[in-house]
């Protein structure tokens, strides 16, 4: 007899919220400021402008609080706001926690597809890992190269 998956439902923020400190806005610009010097000295105009634009989107971007998305897992799939994540275009998925925010990792089937992730209250995560299981294999998952680069420069 199979069991039927229930429906789970939950609301969590679109990402993590990381500490900034003065020290860190400083450090950003002394960066880009070398790196645009050099740039300028190398007449590397492309360069300098690229580094000019990406201090402006981290700024932006840090001062744009996250969202709130709801999430729901069915029969279907995985709804994050109006998106479905069907079964069927993932391989497995795996529980990520970060310092104290606990994530699902979706893993696609493609070879070059991307990971999905989703973040979640650990009160809602027994339910989810139940619904996920019945569906998908369960995989150990680490953080990778990008995400343990971008945790560690607090982006």
């Amino acid at each position: 007899m199979v069991k039927q998956l229930e429906r789970v439902d939950w609301e969590a923020e679109e990402y993590v919220v990381r500490d900034r400190n003065a020290g860190w806005y400083i450090g950003l610009f002394i960066v880009a400021a070398g790196l645009i010097a050099l740039s300028i000295w190398q007449s590397w105009w492309t360069f300098a402008i690229l580094i000019a634009l990406c201090v402006i989107v981290i700024l932006t971007s840090n001062l744009r609080p996250p969202r709130k998305i709801k999430y729901k897992l069915d029969t279907k799939g995985l709804t994050e706001g109006d998106k479905l994540h069907k079964y069927e275009e993932y391989r497995a998925f795996g529980i990520l926690k970060e310092g104290a925010h606990y994530s699902i990792i979706l893993i696609p089937k493609k070879r070059f597809g991307v990971q999905t992730k989703v973040y979640f209250p650990e009160t809602n995560g027994e339910a989810i890992v139940d619904a996920l299981g019945m569906r998908l294999p369960m995989e150990d998952v680490k953080l990778d190269l990008v995400d343990k680069l971008v945790n560690f420069l607090r982006i």
